[in-house]
């Protein structure tokens, strides 16, 4: 891979004329870059997928190509790819409908609006992998035909899409009115009864961990389940039944879904695995009384989970926040604080309130200022990034409370160019501080500088914009091909040099 090249191909700054020459020597590597660029004509885009077949693919979703620039025939991916947007000619899907290459008419099932006859034949595939996908993002009608497939995998796709009806749905939970499935991927492979070694060494063996068949085809039957279950077009009623099956599977998938009655809820709250427990806490779906006694349970992830509850009550997420540890993000709940709440928050004797609502970058001047000032270290951490803070206050945070708030002080989209450098010879020197100084808007040349020291920070500085000149130069050369990557895609690369990177044809 030639690492300059991908940079420059990635480069804002890289000229029209320049794109055209770098398009002439471009590799799978150099193309996929160059695909990316927002400034790509059309007529570039063409040259491109001329050249590199595989671009192709990413130059029609991003709709830079169209039916007339592609021939289906030696740009088959390309072809697909533009059915897929359904701006390919409707010829086409008759003939990938017909095409030897599996993978081909797979990728033509996961297509919308084809015509009828072509949903007709994919139906009718041969390859269940083909018919399977086709399941998976059928109209109701087709998906209401396939849901009795003879093939249960066919089956299970039907019950993951969104699109099938709820009554389909609802006996694919239960088998009732559909006639029995006739294969599976385990019995289409292995005589039955067959259950899968989870530590199968055999190189050929693609089967999941835990796939097995009697006869009855088990383990793709409670597939079909979960994704039943966790399909929202699933009926209630029809799920509810399953809050106290023996499968922990089928009640995890349960404990997710927004519409769960009260009491099914109240006994996936007492269920012995964790995992559904967490899954719980975080579902609108619980009210008040049952956010309390998940509170208290004793499991960590299960009040981490709690806290990112959109619902959960303030006064229980302060306590949480106190005697959990949630991580320095802004919870769903304090995003949606009234401002009353947000200042008597920002107000709160308990430090860990303060630090929730500190999370905010909207917070009027007053309560961010009385932040800024807070003696919580922890707190003052969650408000420096805030913008509107002055560079008087952050440097009074840095007095105050030293290397725990450096880097989040570099974080703060308004901290001036002098304390930029100032941070970055900050002693001891903070990495973190680097990476965040590294990626400023406005970061000066100085600190750019003492951030290529940084194993970390050197790649992100390495693209900044202010580095002088002959240091990108001097980049280009570097050890680390993250850094000459960053480094040729640098805008202020000087145009000259760009020119003598890109080998004349």
């Amino acid at each position: 891979m030639n690492h300059v090249l991908c940079g420059l191909a990635a480069n804002v700054s890289l000229p029209s004329e320049l794109i055209d020459r770098l398009i002439a020597v471009a590799d799978a590597d150099i193309a996929a870059d160059l695909a990316r660029r927002a400034d790509l004509s059309h007529a570039q885009a063409v040259a491109l997928a001329s050249r590199v077949e595989e671009s192709a693919v990413s130059l029609a979703y991003a709709g830079l190509l169209t039916a007339a620039d592609i021939d289906p025939a030696t740009q088959p991916d390309g072809a697909l790819a533009l059915l897929a947007e359904r701006a390919g000619n409707p010829e086409w899907a008759r003939l990938f409908a017909e095409d030897p290459v599996v993978e081909r008419r797979e990728k033509l099932a996961g297509c919308s609006g084809l015509p009828p006859d072509v949903v007709e034949t994919l139906a009718a595939d041969s390859d269940v992998r083909v018919v399977a996908e086709l399941a998976l993002w059928a109209t109701p009608e087709t998906a209401t035909g396939l849901a009795a497939h003879p093939h249960a995998e066919v089956r299970r796709a039907v019950a993951a899409n969104e699109a099938t009806p709820p009554a389909v749905l609802a006996a694919l939970l239960t088998g009732e009115g559909l006639p029995p499935a006739q294969r599976c991927l385990v019995c289409d492979r292995e005589e039955v009864p067959f259950a899968h070694d989870p530590q199968c060494s055999r190189l050929d063996c693609d089967l999941p961990s835990g796939a097995s068949c009697d006869g009855s085809h088990e383990s793709t039957r409670h597939e079909t389940q979960q994704m039943a279950i966790r399909n929202p077009a699933t009926p209630t009623e029809a799920v509810v039944g399953f809050v106290g099956h023996p499968s922990l599977l089928l009640r995890w998938a349960l404990a997710g879904r927004p519409d769960l009655p009260s009491e099914v809820c109240a006994r996936l709250a007492v269920d012995s695995n964790s995992g559904v427990r967490a899954d719980l806490a975080e579902n609108p779906a619980i009210d008040d009384a049952l956010i309390r006694v998940l509170a208290t349970d004793r499991d960590h992830e299960v009040r981490r989970r709690l806290a990112h509850n959109p619902l959960i009550p303030l006064d229980v997420l302060t306590h949480l926040a106190g005697a959990t540890r949630i991580g320095a993000t802004l919870l769903p709940r304090i995003a949606s604080a009234s401002p009353e709440e947000a200042e008597k928050l920002a107000g709160s004797p308990n430090p860990a309130a303060r630090m929730l609502i500190a999370q905010r970058r909207d917070l009027p001047p007053a309560v961010r200022d009385a932040l800024a000032a807070d003696s919580d270290a922890k707190v003052v951490k969650s408000i420096a990034p805030h913008p509107g803070l002055s560079e008087g206050r952050l440097r009074t945070m840095l007095d105050r409370h030293g290397v725990r708030v450096v880097a989040k002080v570099a974080a703060n989209p308004d901290a001036t160019p002098a304390l930029l450098e100032d941070l970055a010879r900050h002693e001891p020197p903070m990495r973190k501080a680097f990476r965040e100084i590294a990626r400023h808007r406005d970061a000066p040349a100085p600190a750019l500088l003492a951030c290529l020291a940084d194993t970390q920070a050197r790649p992100i500085a390495a693209s900044h914009a202010a580095l002088p000149p002959p240091i990108i130069e001097e980049l280009l050369t570097d050890a680390d091909w993250q850094v000459v990557e960053a480094a040729a895609a640098n805008p202020s690369l000087p145009l000259a040099v760009m020119s003598d990177l890109i080998p004349r044809l």
